[in-house]
């Protein structure tokens, strides 16, 4: 079972490196999905002004970043280094963020996240979430969709908001296989 606790600042440094190595996952598809167009690892006081990051293990191998967006939580970033996936970490990160999220007041959990991806969109519905229709996301959350336009992301696949509503049976979560979690 790994720790999963809010992250040190000493830690921050340790993070771009699980970022880009988390990244790599994408070439590793067939077909390949390019990372060309992603955003670079952000850097250490990226994630110091982050509304609240959680990290699994001592050092980390993998975190959750969170934000607020309309109102509600938002998971910005997922990452698990290459050498820890298919342990159920990311997993349990989703599962810790969703708790903290619900103990912090929150009633529901956005996201933005590839369609197709195996360890995306089909992943995060294993957790709980659900797509978003347009006219559903909020005015933070459809100028977070175009900054991602903006930034490249959807010529690399096709991009979805999704949603969960958050309540005390957070932590469940299909635990179902699903590849490179």
């Amino acid at each position: 079972m790994w720790e999963i606790r809010p992250a040190a600042l000493s830690e921050f440094a340790l993070l771009p490196a699980i970022e880009a190595e988390a990244d790599e996952a994408f070439e590793s598809l067939s077909p390949a999905v390019s990372t060309a167009n992603f955003p670079p690892p952000g850097d250490p006081s990226e994630y110091a002004a982050a509304f609240h990051i959680m990290v699994a293990g001592r050092p980390p191998v993998g975190f959750v970043r969170l934000e607020i967006v309309d109102g509600v939580a938002h998971l910005e970033q997922l990452a698990v280094a290459s050498g820890y996936v298919r342990q159920g970490i990311g997993r349990a990160l989703v599962q810790a963020a969703k708790a903290w999220a619900f103990e912090s007041g929150f009633h529901a959990m956005t996201l933005c996240t590839f369609r197709n991806v195996p360890f995306n969109a089909p992943f995060y519905a294993s957790c709980g979430f659900v797509e978003m229709a347009d006219p559903d996301q909020g005015p933070g959350l459809r100028a977070l969709r175009r900054h991602e336009k903006e930034l490249g992301l959807d010529a690399v696949g096709p991009r979805v908001a999704m949603r969960a509503l958050l309540d005390a049976g957070v932590a469940r979560c299909d635990p179902g296989p699903h590849p490179r979690e």
